[in-house]
Parts: structure tokens; C-alpha cells; sequence
């Protein structure tokens, strides 16, 4: 027997490291879809004040990705990107609810009883 290859074997543990990092977690889609794309919250998103502290100074944003980009031309791009409009879709499906959870899980309001006194 020769010797078995052992290269290559924890390659998806990197995938779950990265998955967990909190830095590089942005916004929910319920949290964009209940918030963010009210007309009044986005207009004053896409034209929020000087910030030193954000990437761009706070000048480039993306609402429905919840990121802030360096130019306009990444922007732009970002735009035309796969990933922008996966989230684009993904944005189009209504949100997932704490009533609909409670259904599901069987505590909704069809499933009580009427007491009577």
C-alpha cells in the first residue's frame, strides 16, 4: 500500500469561517423590505450627509444590498452585477413574518378555541 493523500481535506472549513465573521454582515431582508425601501427611508439613504468614518463618505449606497461603495463607478457596477440582482429577487418575495412563523408552528388564531363564560 502506498501512502493515502491527505491534501485537500479541510477545504470547506474555511467556507464556514468566513460564514460566521460578523464584520461581514449586512442587513436582513425583512429588515430591508420593512424599512429600507420605504420611499421616505431610501430617499434619505441615498442622500445621507458627509461621513468620514464610512467607505465613499457615506455618498455611494446601495439600499437593496445595504452597502456603501467607494465611487460611483463601483456602484455602477455593482449595479449590473450578479449579485446585486440575486438580491434583487430575492427582495421581490414578500417578507417572512412573526404571524406566519406562528401558523406555521401551529399558534395561530385559526387553531383557538372560542371560550365561552
Amino acid at each position: 500500500m502506498g501512502r493515502l493523500r491527505r491534501s485537500r481535506t479541510h477545504h470547506a472549513q474555511r467556507d464556514v469561517h468566513r460564514a460566521a465573521r460578523t464584520r461581514a454582515r449586512t442587513r436582513d431582508l425583512d429588515q430591508i423590505q420593512l424599512i429600507d425601501l420605504d420611499p421616505k427611508r431610501r430617499a434619505q439613504l441615498e442622500a445621507q450627509p458627509l461621513d468620514l468614518e464610512k467607505p465613499g463618505l457615506a455618498q455611494h449606497y446601495c439600499v437593496e444590498c445595504a452597502k456603501y461603495f467607494e465611487s460611483d463607478v463601483a456602484l455602477q457596477s455593482h449595479w449590473r452585477g450578479k449579485v446585486h440582482k440575486r438580491r434583487c429577487k430575492a427582495l421581490k418575495e414578500p417578507a417572512y413574518t412573526i404571524e406566519e412563523s406562528e401558523r406555521a408552528a401551529g399558534l395561530g388564531r385559526e387553531g383557538k378555541r372560542q371560550e365561552t363564560t
